[in-house]
């Protein structure tokens, strides 16, 4: 008797699917022959096709002036009560990493005050 194998199909609102072979070994389950299908073309703001070259992210300004706009997507989201890490990370389209290295730099810069109070 052969290892048993199973169909799998993750589907997407917006239209994406992911099919993939699961095959059951040893008490362990590996996916097996991806394969994925983009979402509706229809589904897409304005019929807007993905780029190829991946994710699309907000361009943002470098410099000075993009330090003062996360120190004040910062401050502005500390206000409504909301995390302002996230904020930036939603403002910039970064990573959680890169968002905190732009946090760090206008802290540094002077645009927001210090983490902690030095004795």
């Amino acid at each position: 008797m052969g290892t048993p194998s199973f169909h799998v199909r993750l589907t997407f609102g917006d239209g994406a699917a992911i099919d993939a072979r699961a095959v059951v070994s040893e008490g362990r389950i590996t996916l097996e022959g991806l394969h994925a299908q983009p979402p509706h073309p229809a589904e897409y703001p304005h019929a807007q096709e993905p780029s190829a070259a991946g994710r699309a992210r907000p361009s943002w300004p470098r410099g000075r002036e993009g330090r003062l706009l996360v120190a004040q997507e910062y401050r502005a989201a500390q206000a409504d009560g909301r995390d302002p890490v996230l904020a930036v990370m939603h403002a910039t389209g970064r990573s959680r990493r890169r968002s905190l290295r732009l946090i760090a730099s206008a802290r540094d810069a002077g645009a927001l005050p210090p983490r902690h109070n030095r004795r």
